[in-house]
Formats: C-alpha cells, structure tokens, sequence
C-alpha cells in the first residue's frame, strides 16, 4: 500500500485529489494540508511513501524541507500552470516528478506510484516543452545582476553587492532586456523565472 500526503491550498482541488488518489486500488491518503508550514509536521507524523504538493501552496517552498526531514518520502508536483521553466526546476531539485492539474485522474495515479517506486514521473508533453524550452541567453554576470534585481534592488545596491560601477550595472540591466525582448527589469525578471534561468 503506497501512503500518500496532499499539499493542495484549494479545499476543493483538494478534496478532488483524496477521492481520485482514495479510489485507487494500492493507495491510501494518510495526510492532508492546505499551508506548506503544515507538511513536513504532517508527513513526520503520517510517515507517507509519496507526497503529492500544488506548486502554489502558501508558504516558503517545502520540497527541500519535506526531502531533509522525512528523506523516505518522495514528492510528486502538481501545477496549474505548469511551464518549462518550472519543470527544468522542480526536476533539478529533490521532487521526482511533475504534472499539470489537468492531468487524467488514472495518470496522476500511475505519477504516483511511479514516484513511490523512486522513477520520474513527468507528463510527456511537459517534458517535451521543457527540452525544446528557450536557451538561456544571459551571462553569469547577468544573471547575478537579475537575480539581486528580483528581490527590489536598486541600480545603485547592485553594484555595491557586486563591486561594479553603477554605469556597468545599468550597461548589464540594458542588455538583459534587449537579450529577453523585456519591457522593464520586473518583465526580465518574470521572463527569466518562467523559463527557468533564475
């Protein structure tokens, strides 16, 4: 029997997700959370094989906390929206596998054992996207210069985090936008995010 948590935010979504996963024969729902402070508590006590986490939960990100503190559980992620970006980082980290909510019920079922059994498990067509995704564009340089500019720093707090003058800070500013075709530092930002370069 492969014990299973769900970390789904939408009661809804998620009562969905215990009858589907419940249904199944050789699973059972052992744990249910709707905040990601409340996994790793959860899956402490309940001991899953496979933790099944919306990628939208509340909270700080729990897929690295849930693989140190409970190392026997493996993560299956769910996403509404997913995007290469984010199945070139969820596949980079501990979860093993990645699935759209669109997903069909039996599918999802077999994404979970297939976890369980320590094999990926990741929806063709994502994987597909996530191999023909764009390639990243940006220098090292550049991406440390994007990476400090996405938490809200200034031209002038850039260049002092990274010992450069403030001209080369706006020099490397002005080139990740013409290499991204953004508008602005935050649409380089949310463009770099989304195809998985931060």
């Amino acid at each position: 029997m492969i014990r299973i948590l769900i970390a789904e935010h939408l009661p809804l979504v998620r009562r969905g997700l215990l009858a589907t996963l419940g249904a199944e024969p050789g699973l059972r729902v052992v744990a249910e959370v709707g905040h990601a402070e409340e996994v790793a508590p959860a899956a402490r006590v309940s001991d899953p094989d496979v933790a099944v986490v919306d990628l939208d939960l509340p909270g700080p990100p729990v897929v690295a906390e849930l693989a140190e503190q409970v190392p026997s559980c493996r993560t299956l992620i769910l996403s509404a929206r997913p995007d290469p970006g984010q199945v070139r980082r969820a596949l980079a980290g501990p979860a093993l596998g990645i699935m759209s909510l669109r997903v069909a019920p039996e599918r999802l079922a077999d994404g979970v054992r297939q976890v369980a059994a320590g094999r990926r498990a990741v929806e063709a067509e994502l994987a597909v996207a996530a191999l023909h995704g764009e390639r990243n564009p940006l220098t090292r340089r550049e991406l440390d210069v994007l990476r400090i500019a996405a938490e809200g720093a200034r031209s002038t707090e850039i260049a002092d985090q990274l010992f450069l003058s403030v001209g080369t800070v706006r020099n490397h500013l002005s080139r990740i936008m013409c290499k991204t075709g953004a508008r602005n530092r935050v649409d380089a930002v949310r463009i770099a995010n989304d195809s998985g370069w931060l």
